[in-house]
């Protein structure tokens, strides 16, 4: 059990600290109003998805569920979602994200 805690918490780490670049950072927040807008940039909701998405690719590698994969996008999207709106802070953000990792090696 604390093995797959911590295989969770080390893919967290690199998805949220090395694999989530400044660009990615940025844009994934609805309220960045840049001063100019390249043409070609997407969307905040494709850079908050594709964030998302990566953990929940790291979710189900290290568990092998698909189900908790896509509960970790969703809920790896609630979460920053509620972050960019000041609804949490960075510290409320890390510990719902932490308790989702709990939650998965308690369902395993």
């Amino acid at each position: 059990m604390f093995e797959l805690f911590f295989k969770l918490l080390v893919g967290h780490a690199l998805a949220d600290f090395v694999l989530q670049t400044d660009v990615m950072a940025t844009w994934k927040n609805r309220h960045h109003k840049p001063d100019i807008i390249p043409k070609a940039m997407p969307c905040w909701l494709y850079w908050s998805f594709a964030h998302a998405l990566i953990h929940g690719g790291i979710v189900y590698g290290v568990t092998g569920s698909l189900l908790f994969g896509c509960v970790e996008t969703i809920a790896h999207w609630s979460i920053d979602f509620a972050k960019c709106e000041s609804w949490t802070n960075p510290h409320q953000d890390q510990i719902l994200h932490l308790l989702c990792k709990i939650g998965y090696v308690l369902g395993v």
